[in-house]
C-alpha cells in the first residue's frame, strides 16, 4: 500500500492519524511499514560510509505550561505574579540535565557505529553519562546520528503572557517540546512534576508513545542488501530517531515502522542542515539511487513474500 500523507509536521490529525482511525481496512495485511528518514549517506570519516535505518523513534509529548496568579498594575509589588513563577520553571526545565538511558535500538547503534569506526567494545550495561559521552566522543562526527538519542529531552519553545507592558497578567502560559525514550514515559512525567512544582500546572498539548521495530528481520536484510548493492563497502546501522514521523501512526495498526527512504549523498553535502530550510533538496545523482535501491529492495521483499 502506497499512501501520501498531510500534516506530518504536526499532529497527523489530517493525515496518517485520519488514516489510521477512520480507514484502517485500507491497511489491512499490512504487518510493516517504510517511511522517512533513514538510508541516506552519512560520511563518518574519508572513505567511511554509514546508511542509518530508523528502527525507534522517541515519543512526542509537547506540553502546556500554565502559572495563575494575582493580576494588577506594573508599578506595585505584587508577590503573585505568574510570570516569574512560570518563568522559573521553565528555567528549571531548560537547565535539567536528563539521565542516559540507552535502549536496545540505541545501544545496537552506538555498537555498530563502532564497529564501523574501529572503536573496540560494546556500551557495557549500566553505563552512566560519563561512559556513554567517553564512547561518543571517540566516534567523530558519527556521533551526530545517537548523540540526541541517549535520554529524553524538554526545549521550552514558547510564552505567551499580559497584553500591556504596565498590566501584571493573571495567567502565564509556555509551551515545551518533550522527546521521550521507548519505556521512560513514566520518568518524564515524574521529572516534569518536580520540575514545574506544585505553582505550575502542565499537561500534553499533544502525546505520541514512541515506536520500536525489530532490529533483525527479513526486511531489515533486503534494505540492508539492496543499499550494500548500490555503494559497496557501506556499512548499514540501527539508530533511533530523535524527532518523530507518521510511523507512531501506523505503528497504532501493528505495523512494524522502519525509516528508509534511501539516498546516496556525496562527501561534503549537509543532509541536516537541509531540513526545514528555505530551499529543502537532494542532489539528482541521489534521487536516482533511490530508485534503484527502493526497487531492488522491494522486488527482492516481494520474491521472498
Amino acid at each position: 500500500m502506497l499512501a501520501f500523507t498531510a500534516d506530518e509536521e504536526d499532529t497527523a490529525a489530517y493525515g496518517a492519524r485520519w488514516l489510521v482511525e477512520r480507514h484502517p481496512g485500507l491497511f489491512a495485511g499490512c504487518t510493516e511499514a517504510i517511511g522517512e528518514s533513514g538510508g541516506f549517506t552519512f560520511h563518518a570519516a574519508p572513505g567511511r560510509r554509514l546508511y542509518p535505518v530508523a528502527s525507534a523513534e522517541r515519543g512526542t509529548a509537547w506540553l502546556k505550561l500554565t502559572a495563575h496568579g494575582t493580576s494588577g498594575h506594573g508599578s506595585k509589588p505584587n508577590g503573585d505574579n505568574a510570570v516569574i513563577r512560570l518563568a522559573e520553571a521553565i528555567a528549571r526545565i531548560g537547565q535539567h540535565q536528563w539521565p542516559v538511558r540507552l535502549t536496545p535500538a540505541v545501544r545496537a547503534a552506538i555498537d555498530a557505529i563502532s564497529d564501523a569506526a574501529g572503536v573496540a567494545g560494546a556500551v557495557a550495561d549500566g553505563a552512566d553519562g560519563t561512559d556513554v559521552a567517553t564512547r561518543l566522543s571517540r566516534l567523530g562526527p558519527a556521533a551526530a546520528l545517537v548523540a540526541a538519542t541517549v535520554r529524553n529531552s524538554a526545549n521550552p519553545t514558547m510564552l505567551r503572557a499580559g497584553a500591556k507592558v504596565n498590566v501584571i497578567p493573571g495567567e502565564a502560559v509556555a509551551y515545551v517540546d518533550g522527546r521521550v525514550l521507548p519505556g521512560c514515559e513514566a520518568e518524564f512525567a515524574a521529572t516534569l512534576d518536580e520540575l514545574t512544582g506544585p505553582e505550575v500546572a502542565w499537561e500534553y498539548a499533544h502525546h505520541e508513545p514512541p515506536v520500536t521495530a525489530p532490529l533483525e528481520g527479513p526486511l531489515v536484510s533486503a534494505m540492508t542488501a539492496a543499499v550494500l548493492a548500490e555503494d559497496p563497502g557501506a556499512t548499514v546501522v540501527p539508530y533511533c530517531m530523535s524527532g518523530g514521523t507518521d510511523a507512531k501512526q501506523f505503528a497504532r495498526l501493528g505495523m512494524a515502522c522502519y525509516g528508509f527512504t534511501p539516498l546516496v549523498l556525496p562527501p561534503g553535502y549537509d543532509y541536516y542542515a537541509m531540513f526545514h530550510g528555505v530551499d529543502e533538496r537532494v542532489p539528482i545523482s541521489a534521487l536516482q539511487a533511490s530508485l534503484r535501491i527502493m526497487d531492488r529492495m522491494l522486488t527482492a521483499h516481494q520474491a521472498r513474500d
